[in-house]
Protein backbone atom coordinates (compact mmCIF):
# COMPACT_ATOMS: atom_id res chain seq x y z
CA UNK A 1 0.00 0.00 0.00
CA UNK A 2 1.58 3.60 -0.74
CA UNK A 3 0.83 4.99 2.69
CA UNK A 4 2.61 8.65 3.90
CA UNK A 5 5.19 8.28 5.82
CA UNK A 6 3.10 10.40 8.76
CA UNK A 7 0.06 7.78 8.40
CA UNK A 8 2.79 4.80 8.38
CA UNK A 9 4.24 6.02 11.72
CA UNK A 10 1.36 6.45 13.23
CA UNK A 11 0.42 2.44 12.48
CA UNK A 12 4.12 1.20 13.18
CA UNK A 13 2.91 2.71 16.81
CA UNK A 14 -0.14 1.48 17.20
CA UNK A 15 1.02 -1.95 16.80
CA UNK A 16 4.23 -1.62 19.28
CA UNK A 17 1.89 0.44 21.92
CA UNK A 18 -1.07 -2.88 20.95
CA UNK A 19 0.80 -5.66 20.88
CA UNK A 20 -0.59 -7.86 23.37
CA UNK A 21 -4.01 -7.29 21.92
CA UNK A 22 -2.42 -8.10 18.00
CA UNK A 23 -0.54 -11.28 19.14
CA UNK A 24 -4.39 -12.18 20.36
CA UNK A 25 -6.50 -11.28 17.27
CA UNK A 26 -3.27 -13.22 14.65
CA UNK A 27 -5.05 -16.29 13.58
CA UNK A 28 -8.41 -15.22 14.00
CA UNK A 29 -11.65 -13.97 12.13
CA UNK A 30 -12.48 -10.22 12.24
CA UNK A 31 -15.76 -8.40 11.13
CA UNK A 32 -15.59 -4.55 10.88
CA UNK A 33 -18.94 -2.47 10.05
CA UNK A 34 -18.38 0.90 8.67
CA UNK A 35 -15.47 0.40 6.95
CA UNK A 36 -15.89 3.84 4.81
CA UNK A 37 -16.62 5.99 7.70
CA UNK A 38 -13.54 7.43 9.70
CA UNK A 39 -12.78 5.09 12.19
CA UNK A 40 -12.95 2.42 9.21
CA UNK A 41 -10.14 4.15 7.62
CA UNK A 42 -7.47 3.27 10.32
CA UNK A 43 -8.81 0.57 10.97
CA UNK A 44 -8.78 -0.93 7.66
CA UNK A 45 -5.46 0.30 7.34
CA UNK A 46 -3.91 -0.65 10.63
CA UNK A 47 -5.47 -4.50 9.75
CA UNK A 48 -3.97 -4.54 6.29
CA UNK A 49 -0.77 -3.35 7.77
CA UNK A 50 -0.31 -5.89 9.74
CA UNK A 51 -1.60 -8.72 7.78
CA UNK A 52 0.87 -7.03 5.10
CA UNK A 53 4.29 -7.05 7.77
CA UNK A 54 2.97 -10.36 9.58
CA UNK A 55 3.18 -14.36 8.67
CA UNK A 56 0.34 -14.67 11.07
CA UNK A 57 -2.93 -12.68 9.72
CA UNK A 58 -6.04 -11.45 10.91
CA UNK A 59 -8.57 -12.74 8.43
CA UNK A 60 -10.54 -9.54 8.12
CA UNK A 61 -14.35 -8.80 6.37
CA UNK A 62 -14.63 -4.72 5.72
CA UNK A 63 -18.35 -3.73 5.64
CA UNK A 64 -20.07 -0.94 4.69
CA UNK A 65 -23.76 0.18 2.86
CA UNK A 66 -21.87 2.81 1.25
CA UNK A 67 -24.55 5.22 1.44
CA UNK A 68 -21.88 8.38 1.14
CA UNK A 69 -20.04 6.54 -1.75
CA UNK A 70 -17.00 3.78 -1.78
CA UNK A 71 -13.93 5.76 -0.59
CA UNK A 72 -11.14 5.32 -3.57
CA UNK A 73 -9.08 4.13 -0.52
CA UNK A 74 -10.71 0.84 -0.17
CA UNK A 75 -9.38 -0.29 -3.49
CA UNK A 76 -5.76 -0.65 -1.80
CA UNK A 77 -7.40 -2.34 1.23
CA UNK A 78 -8.53 -5.06 -0.70
CA UNK A 79 -5.63 -6.08 -2.52
CA UNK A 80 -4.70 -7.97 0.85
CA UNK A 81 -5.58 -11.01 0.25
CA UNK A 82 -6.59 -11.57 3.98
CA UNK A 83 -8.93 -8.65 3.75
CA UNK A 84 -12.50 -8.70 1.70
CA UNK A 85 -14.14 -5.39 1.14
CA UNK A 86 -18.27 -6.58 1.06
CA UNK A 87 -21.47 -4.28 0.16
CA UNK A 88 -23.33 -5.23 2.95
CA UNK A 89 -26.11 -3.28 4.94
CA UNK A 90 -26.00 -4.55 9.01
CA UNK A 91 -29.96 -4.53 9.25
CA UNK A 92 -29.53 -7.81 6.79
CA UNK A 93 -29.83 -11.29 8.05
CA UNK A 94 -26.09 -12.94 8.10
CA UNK A 95 -25.39 -16.36 6.39
CA UNK A 96 -22.83 -18.64 7.98
CA UNK A 97 -21.56 -15.73 10.45
CA UNK A 98 -18.24 -17.13 11.90
CA UNK A 99 -16.84 -14.00 13.34
CA UNK A 100 -14.81 -14.68 16.55
CA UNK A 101 -14.02 -10.68 16.31
CA UNK A 102 -16.51 -8.09 15.67
CA UNK A 103 -16.16 -4.44 15.54
CA UNK A 104 -19.50 -2.34 15.19
CA UNK A 105 -18.64 1.17 13.74
CA UNK A 106 -21.26 1.63 11.41
CA UNK A 107 -23.39 4.60 12.04
CA UNK A 108 -23.73 7.82 10.96
CA UNK A 109 -21.85 10.00 13.31
CA UNK A 110 -21.45 13.63 12.28
CA UNK A 111 -24.32 15.76 13.59
CA UNK A 112 -25.45 17.45 10.03
CA UNK A 113 -25.39 14.05 8.48
CA UNK A 114 -27.37 12.30 11.46
CA UNK A 115 -30.33 15.07 11.30
CA UNK A 116 -30.49 14.63 7.62
CA UNK A 117 -30.64 10.79 8.44
CA UNK A 118 -32.19 10.47 11.57
CA UNK A 119 -33.88 7.16 11.12
CA UNK A 120 -31.28 5.26 9.21
CA UNK A 121 -28.80 6.23 12.28
CA UNK A 122 -30.95 4.69 14.76
CA UNK A 123 -31.88 1.33 12.69
CA UNK A 124 -28.05 1.17 12.64
CA UNK A 125 -27.36 2.09 16.01
CA UNK A 126 -30.10 -0.44 17.30
CA UNK A 127 -31.89 -2.97 14.59
CA UNK A 128 -28.49 -3.31 13.15
CA UNK A 129 -26.58 -3.63 16.46
CA UNK A 130 -28.99 -6.62 17.64
CA UNK A 131 -28.92 -8.23 14.45
CA UNK A 132 -25.12 -8.43 14.98
CA UNK A 133 -25.16 -9.17 18.42
CA UNK A 134 -27.24 -12.10 17.78
CA UNK A 135 -25.38 -13.50 14.89
CA UNK A 136 -22.37 -13.86 17.10
CA UNK A 137 -24.20 -15.23 20.07
CA UNK A 138 -25.50 -17.77 17.62
CA UNK A 139 -22.02 -18.30 16.59
CA UNK A 140 -20.32 -18.72 19.75
CA UNK A 141 -23.36 -21.29 21.45
CA UNK A 142 -23.04 -23.88 18.38
CA UNK A 143 -19.26 -23.94 17.80
CA UNK A 144 -18.16 -22.90 21.53
CA UNK A 145 -15.26 -20.50 20.54
CA UNK A 146 -14.33 -17.25 22.83
CA UNK A 147 -15.60 -14.06 21.32
CA UNK A 148 -15.31 -10.30 21.11
CA UNK A 149 -17.46 -7.76 20.15
CA UNK A 150 -16.44 -4.04 20.32
CA UNK A 151 -19.51 -1.42 20.27
CA UNK A 152 -19.22 2.13 19.54
CA UNK A 153 -21.28 4.14 21.71
CA UNK A 154 -20.32 7.96 21.78
CA UNK A 155 -19.49 10.92 24.38
CA UNK A 156 -23.03 11.87 22.87
CA UNK A 157 -24.66 9.97 25.79
CA UNK A 158 -23.44 12.20 28.41
CA UNK A 159 -25.62 15.37 26.73
CA UNK A 160 -24.37 18.61 28.31
CA UNK A 161 -22.93 18.44 31.60
CA UNK A 162 -22.61 20.52 34.65
CA UNK A 163 -18.92 22.36 35.37
CA UNK A 164 -19.44 19.34 38.26
CA UNK A 165 -19.28 16.37 36.15
CA UNK A 166 -16.10 17.83 34.08
CA UNK A 167 -13.91 15.42 33.26
CA UNK A 168 -16.80 13.59 32.63
CA UNK A 169 -16.36 9.77 34.14
CA UNK A 170 -18.22 6.70 32.86
CA UNK A 171 -20.44 6.82 35.62
CA UNK A 172 -22.34 10.06 35.06
CA UNK A 173 -25.71 9.23 33.58
CA UNK A 174 -25.84 12.02 31.04
CA UNK A 175 -27.92 15.28 30.66
CA UNK A 176 -29.57 14.16 26.96
CA UNK A 177 -32.92 15.64 25.31
CA UNK A 178 -34.57 12.18 23.75
CA UNK A 179 -36.34 14.27 21.41
CA UNK A 180 -34.14 17.04 19.87
CA UNK A 181 -32.44 17.55 16.28
CA UNK A 182 -29.25 15.06 17.97
CA UNK A 183 -31.25 12.81 19.91
CA UNK A 184 -31.89 9.97 17.34
CA UNK A 185 -28.28 9.80 17.81
CA UNK A 186 -27.41 10.82 20.96
CA UNK A 187 -30.74 7.98 22.50
CA UNK A 188 -29.68 5.47 19.80
CA UNK A 189 -26.23 5.11 21.37
CA UNK A 190 -27.41 5.07 25.02
CA UNK A 191 -29.92 1.93 24.07
CA UNK A 192 -27.55 0.75 22.16
CA UNK A 193 -25.28 0.55 25.28
CA UNK A 194 -28.21 -0.98 27.30
CA UNK A 195 -28.71 -3.83 24.49
CA UNK A 196 -25.00 -4.72 24.87
CA UNK A 197 -24.91 -4.97 28.18
CA UNK A 198 -28.13 -7.24 28.39
CA UNK A 199 -26.98 -9.60 26.02
CA UNK A 200 -24.02 -9.72 28.84
CA UNK A 201 -25.94 -10.24 31.61
CA UNK A 202 -28.17 -13.04 30.26
CA UNK A 203 -27.01 -14.67 27.51
CA UNK A 204 -23.63 -14.86 28.07
CA UNK A 205 -22.16 -13.08 25.34
CA UNK A 206 -18.79 -10.73 26.04
CA UNK A 207 -19.34 -7.22 25.01
CA UNK A 208 -17.22 -4.18 25.79
CA UNK A 209 -18.35 -0.26 24.75
CA UNK A 210 -16.15 2.51 23.81
CA UNK A 211 -16.95 6.37 23.96
CA UNK A 212 -15.13 8.43 21.99
CA UNK A 213 -14.55 11.88 22.86
CA UNK A 214 -13.96 14.03 19.82
CA UNK A 215 -11.39 12.02 17.14
CA UNK A 216 -9.49 14.18 14.55
CA UNK A 217 -7.15 12.90 12.03
CA UNK A 218 -6.28 11.37 8.37
CA UNK A 219 -9.13 9.51 6.96
CA UNK A 220 -11.87 12.31 8.95
CA UNK A 221 -13.67 13.33 5.53
CA UNK A 222 -13.09 17.30 4.61
CA UNK A 223 -17.11 17.36 4.03
CA UNK A 224 -18.09 15.46 7.20
CA UNK A 225 -18.95 18.88 9.02
CA UNK A 226 -17.35 18.41 12.18
CA UNK A 227 -15.26 21.18 13.56
CA UNK A 228 -11.92 20.39 12.17
CA UNK A 229 -12.45 19.89 8.43
CA UNK A 230 -15.56 22.55 8.49
CA UNK A 231 -12.44 24.87 9.11
CA UNK A 232 -10.01 22.91 6.89
CA UNK A 233 -12.64 23.46 4.22
CA UNK A 234 -13.28 26.64 4.62
CA UNK A 235 -9.37 27.52 4.62
CA UNK A 236 -8.79 25.80 1.50
CA UNK A 237 -11.62 27.74 0.21
CA UNK A 238 -12.07 30.54 1.45
CA UNK A 239 -8.47 31.73 2.99
CA UNK A 240 -10.14 32.12 6.32
CA UNK A 241 -12.23 30.37 8.83
CA UNK A 242 -15.51 30.33 9.46
CA UNK A 243 -17.00 30.25 13.11
CA UNK A 244 -20.65 29.58 13.34
CA UNK A 245 -20.36 30.33 17.28
CA UNK A 246 -19.09 32.83 19.61
CA UNK A 247 -15.94 30.41 19.90
CA UNK A 248 -16.00 29.85 23.65
CA UNK A 249 -17.49 25.97 23.40
CA UNK A 250 -14.70 23.78 24.37
CA UNK A 251 -13.17 20.14 23.64
CA UNK A 252 -10.42 17.97 23.86
CA UNK A 253 -9.16 16.41 20.28
CA UNK A 254 -7.86 13.49 20.97
CA UNK A 255 -5.89 12.07 17.68
CA UNK A 256 -7.07 8.77 15.69
CA UNK A 257 -3.94 6.87 15.74
CA UNK A 258 -4.31 7.11 20.03
CA UNK A 259 -7.83 6.39 19.93
CA UNK A 260 -7.58 3.50 17.43
CA UNK A 261 -5.22 2.05 19.71
CA UNK A 262 -7.73 2.50 22.83
CA UNK A 263 -10.36 0.96 20.64
CA UNK A 264 -8.12 -2.37 20.16
CA UNK A 265 -7.33 -2.55 23.98
CA UNK A 266 -10.97 -2.05 24.49
CA UNK A 267 -12.08 -4.76 22.38
CA UNK A 268 -9.63 -7.31 23.54
CA UNK A 269 -8.67 -6.47 27.15
CA UNK A 270 -11.87 -4.73 28.22
CA UNK A 271 -14.12 -6.03 31.31
CA UNK A 272 -16.99 -7.48 29.28
CA UNK A 273 -19.95 -5.44 29.90
CA UNK A 274 -18.46 -2.34 30.80
CA UNK A 275 -18.20 1.26 28.77
CA UNK A 276 -14.62 3.04 28.50
CA UNK A 277 -14.66 6.94 28.02
CA UNK A 278 -11.45 6.88 24.98
CA UNK A 279 -10.34 10.14 24.34
CA UNK A 280 -7.92 12.82 25.64
CA UNK A 281 -8.50 14.34 29.00
CA UNK A 282 -6.04 17.80 27.72
CA UNK A 283 -5.80 20.34 26.47
CA UNK A 284 -9.49 21.57 26.93
CA UNK A 285 -9.71 24.35 24.21
CA UNK A 286 -12.09 26.89 22.90
CA UNK A 287 -13.37 26.61 18.92
CA UNK A 288 -11.50 30.17 18.93
CA UNK A 289 -8.59 28.69 20.09
CA UNK A 290 -8.63 25.55 17.44
CA UNK A 291 -9.56 28.54 15.05
CA UNK A 292 -6.30 30.23 16.10
CA UNK A 293 -3.94 27.44 16.06
CA UNK A 294 -5.25 26.43 12.53
CA UNK A 295 -3.78 30.07 11.20
CA UNK A 296 -0.90 29.74 13.80
CA UNK A 297 0.20 26.44 11.85
CA UNK A 298 -0.47 27.88 8.28
CA UNK A 299 1.29 30.94 9.01
CA UNK A 300 4.51 29.00 10.36
CA UNK A 301 4.50 26.14 7.40
CA UNK A 302 3.04 27.67 4.15
CA UNK A 303 3.09 31.27 5.01
CA UNK A 304 -0.61 31.80 4.82
CA UNK A 305 -2.24 34.33 6.64
CA UNK A 306 -5.28 33.14 7.23
CA UNK A 307 -8.41 35.42 8.85
CA UNK A 308 -10.74 34.07 11.82
CA UNK A 309 -14.77 35.25 10.51
CA UNK A 310 -17.81 34.42 12.81
CA UNK A 311 -20.69 33.92 11.27
CA UNK A 312 -24.57 32.75 11.46
CA UNK A 313 -25.00 29.27 10.39
CA UNK A 314 -28.01 28.86 7.77
CA UNK A 315 -28.96 25.87 9.54
CA UNK A 316 -31.23 27.04 12.55
CA UNK A 317 -30.29 23.51 14.18
CA UNK A 318 -26.63 23.96 14.31
CA UNK A 319 -26.45 24.95 18.26
CA UNK A 320 -29.29 23.15 18.85
CA UNK A 321 -28.21 20.65 22.11
CA UNK A 322 -24.85 21.46 21.66
CA UNK A 323 -22.43 21.06 24.49
CA UNK A 324 -20.82 23.66 26.05
CA UNK A 325 -17.81 21.62 27.42
CA UNK A 326 -16.82 17.86 26.68
CA UNK A 327 -13.39 16.52 28.26
CA UNK A 328 -13.43 13.25 29.36
CA UNK A 329 -12.15 11.36 32.28
CA UNK A 330 -10.02 8.27 31.02
CA UNK A 331 -8.59 7.20 34.36
CA UNK A 332 -10.65 3.61 33.97
CA UNK A 333 -8.97 3.57 30.21
CA UNK A 334 -5.80 4.00 31.70
CA UNK A 335 -5.55 2.00 34.44
CA UNK A 336 -7.43 -1.27 33.29
CA UNK A 337 -6.14 -1.02 29.65
CA UNK A 338 -3.15 1.18 29.92
CA UNK A 339 -4.37 3.54 27.52
CA UNK A 340 -2.32 6.87 27.10
CA UNK A 341 -2.50 8.81 24.44
CA UNK A 342 0.55 10.27 23.36
CA UNK A 343 0.21 12.45 19.93
CA UNK A 344 0.08 16.30 20.51
CA UNK A 345 -2.47 18.14 19.56
CA UNK A 346 -0.42 19.95 17.73
CA UNK A 347 1.09 17.29 16.36
CA UNK A 348 -2.53 15.29 15.20
CA UNK A 349 -3.21 18.71 13.97
CA UNK A 350 -0.14 19.26 11.22
CA UNK A 351 -0.78 15.72 10.01
CA UNK A 352 -4.91 16.91 9.67
CA UNK A 353 -3.78 19.02 7.97
CA UNK A 354 -1.11 17.68 5.43
CA UNK A 355 -4.01 14.95 4.94
CA UNK A 356 -6.24 17.67 4.03
CA UNK A 357 -3.76 19.47 1.48
CA UNK A 358 -3.05 22.18 3.28
CA UNK A 359 0.21 21.81 4.58
CA UNK A 360 3.36 19.94 2.32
Amino acid sequence: MDIPDYIEEDLERIITNCDYEFSKLSGEKLLLTGCAGFLGYYFSLIFAYWNNNNDSKISCVFQDNFIRGKPSWLNQIEKNESVTVQNFDVLNRYENFDFTNVIHAASIASPIYYRQFPIETMDANVNGLRNLLESQQEFKRKFNVKTNFLYFSTSEIYGDPPASEIPTSEEYRGNVSCTGPRACYDESKRYGETLCVNFVRSRDLRATIARPFNNYGPGLSILDGRVIPDFADSIIKNKKIKMFSDGSPTRTFCYISDAIEGYIKVLVSGKSGNSYNIGNDKPEISMLELARSMKSICKENSNLDIKIQKEISSDVDYLVDNPNRRCPNIEKARTELNFNPSVSFEKGLENTMKYYGILK
